[in-house]
């Protein structure tokens, strides 16, 4: 049976952090988040800089909100999980429909979570627009690389 790497327990030996009291704040802008829920048509997502990321990678980054999600709209979801294909149907009407100016992937370094990367790749192909599409890997080690 082959697995994905993903599934593959590991703990990790967390420091202390250096920066007493500090405290973030959430970067969120909008509710839902998660790709199945979100509407194409919500307000939120019309000529915005939109984040697509893995549902894990906010929990593996620890800079998610002020690295990668600070002013910008948000979708989440698991290639590993859910039906990718869906993804592209659903990224694509959203794209058409909102005039979306920029999309940043974010995913794991896992080999099973560069599907979403892909399903972005065909919504924005599929869309028929001109969109900036960047990604951006978290590593194992829970750094942006």
């Amino acid at each position: 049976m082959h697995s994905c790497s993903g599934a593959r327990m590991v703990e990790f030996s967390n420091e202390p952090s250096t920066v007493s009291g500090a405290r973030q704040n959430s970067q969120l802008r909008q509710w839902p988040v998660q790709l199945t829920l979100v509407s194409p048509n919500a307000p939120y997502f019309n000529d915005a800089d939109l984040v697509i990321a893995a549902d894990c990678v906010p929990f593996a980054f620890a800079n998610f909100h002020s690295d990668l999600l600070k002013g910008k709209a948000l979708a989440i979801g698991c290639p590993k999980l859910d039906a990718v294909q869906t993804y592209s149907e659903k990224l694509a009407e959203l794209i058409k429909a909102s005039n979306v100016k920029s999309i940043t992937v974010a995913i794991l370094e896992i080999p099973c979570r560069h599907g979403l990367y892909a399903a972005v790749e065909t919504a924005v192909n599929a869309s028929g627009k001109s969109v900036k599409l960047e990604k951006k890997v978290i590593s194992i080690q829970r750094e942006l690389q």
